[in-house]
């Protein structure tokens, strides 16, 4: 009888056996920048010599750079790339080039934390909604990475600021399925790349004053016995009906043009608390049983709306908003980096990672960490 029909069998006997193998943990987390740092002030400098002569409302609209919690941000271009026009390929030139290198430091990065190499990954899931890349990120840099020959790939496009947590959901899944296996899940988001001054919107000055960019990664598989223990289970999804126009993506000729409602921070404070405990419940879990709501901080309304409908006291989402404060929104690698946060600040007990977004569709994973 070989090795793994002796396992196989083993698991028959003991179903505890079979469940412990299935269990899936973080095994080491990632973050990466672009080299280019700006602060709101030069920001706003920047977007006011540009869209003031377009827009007679831009002045009405300062208030939204000096509110917004973000100090700085990241970007893979510097203030003066921003200042000719850029059409489609500029743009995804630029992303297929700077998305490479935020892959190639934050997969290495996570890597890092886990003490581990890239041989030794199975699967890489690879989320990003800020450009095409074909072949994608985990491709291109396979070579410079010396991932194996045989490691599966699975690239992930349009999940937006929701991709962080449904491509660790994901990621979660395939390693549940192969006992014993490691995955790579890595997002990468160029949003600076998406800045428009073309498009008389205020939904594009809304972007200008929140966008970052940057990059995370995950790795995860079967638990090793040492130290604290991050344990990842079964993530979850809400979409909510007759929602599409809310958030996503213009597409023209000039590149790609960012949808925000409005009612974003009020659609929150209604709908999030229903799903959030829809999706604790197939978990069996319920809001009370969590030690920490960890969240996607897309603008610091959309943080106290989360505050107000869970019933959170003012301030409680601290790293999200100091995560928000030091990078901006970076749409799907933001999650990650809240995570990585807490738990360095020494956070254990039952948490729940969630996001929003394009959908619109609310993501959820709940974590378990013990020390």
């Amino acid at each position: 009888m070989s090795v793994s029909e002796v396992s196989m069998l083993q698991h028959v006997l003991d179903p505890s056996a079979e469940a412990a193998a299935r269990t899936v943990t973080l095994r080491g987390i990632g973050t990466a920048l672009p080299p280019h740092v700006m602060s709101q002030a030069q920001v706003l400098d920047r977007a006011r010599a540009l869209l003031a002569p377009k827009y007679p409302f831009f002045d009405k609209l300062v208030p939204a750079f000096e509110n917004a919690g973000v100090d700085r941000r990241y970007s893979v271009c510097s203030l003066d790339w921003f200042d000719a026009p850029h059409g489609w390929a500029d743009r995804n030139a630029m992303y297929m080039q700077a998305g490479k290198d935020l892959f190639l430091k934050a997969a290495s990065a996570a890597l890092a934390d886990a003490r581990l190499d890239p041989a030794d990954v199975d699967t890489i899931v690879t989320v990003s909604s800020t450009g095409i890349a074909t072949p994608t990120f985990e491709a291109q840099a396979a070579r410079e990475m010396c991932f194996r020959p045989d490691v599966r790939r699975v690239p992930v496009f349009g999940l937006g600021c929701a991709g962080g947590v449904t491509g660790l959901s994901i990621a979660r899944r395939l390693a549940a399925a192969d006992p014993g296996s490691l995955v790579l899940m890595v997002a990468v988001e160029t949003c600076s790349l998406a800045f428009r001054s073309d498009r008389l919107q205020k939904a594009d000055v809304i972007a200008t004053v929140l966008f970052g960019d940057g990059a995370a990664a995950a790795l995860l598989g079967p638990a090793t016995g040492d130290g604290p223990t991050v344990t990842l289970h079964d993530g979850h999804e809400h979409l909510f009906p007759d929602t599409l126009p809310i958030m996503g993506w213009d597409v023209d000729d000039e590149g790609l043009g960012v949808i925000f409602d409005r009612s974003i921070p009020g659609f929150v404070q209604d709908e999030f608390r229903l799903a959030v405990t829809a999706m604790l419940a197939e978990a069996g879990l319920a809001p009370a049983d969590l030690d920490r709501l960890v969240c996607h901080p897309g603008g610091t309304k959309v943080v106290e709306a989360i505050e107000a409908t869970m019933d959170l006291a003012p301030g409680t989402l601290d790293a999200e908003r100091a995560t928000l404060r030091d990078y901006g929104n970076m749409s799907a690698p933001t999650a990650l980096f809240v995570l990585q946060r807490v738990l360095r600040a020494g956070q254990t007990g039952q948490l729940a990672l969630c996001a929003l977004g394009p959908g619109f569709t609310a993501s959820l994973m709940p974590i378990t960490v013990t020390a």
